[in-house]
């Protein structure tokens, strides 16, 4: 019943705009809790390098004196791989297209981050 909720948190995400193609929530030890991901993508890769990523950003940000981590974002030519908190045992992961529109898709994110949180 809860993965349920927690899928169907994801499918509404990935519908808020077509920007986003894919979104997942994932354990900080990167295991994949729910997935909207597309058919063929691995989800174990994807749990991993978002929870590696969200790792090393959160160093990053206390070493450098940058604050409370908000959100890693990496961008290839492809599009973009968004991670943001979701709770402090969970990471959002979104990927998006090249031409997105960040402020959109982050005040998105940040939403169902909070959604999610509450339900994990």
């Amino acid at each position: 019943m809860r993965t349920d909720m927690l899928q169907q948190i994801l499918l509404e995400l990935n519908g808020a705009t077509a920007d986003i193609e894919a979104s997942a929530l994932i354990s900080t030890d990167g295991l994949m809790m729910a997935s909207a991901l597309p058919q063929g993508m691995d989800e174990d890769r994807v749990g991993a390098m978002s929870a590696a990523s969200l790792s090393l950003g959160d160093r990053a940000t206390r070493e450098l004196a940058r604050g409370t981590l908000q959100r890693v974002l990496l961008q290839g030519d492809r599009g973009y791989v968004i991670m943001s908190a979701a709770g402090p045992e969970a990471v959002l992961t979104v990927l998006a297209k090249p031409n997105a529109k960040l402020g959109l898709i982050f005040l998105d994110m940040k939403r169902a981050a909070e959604s999610l949180a509450k339900l994990i």
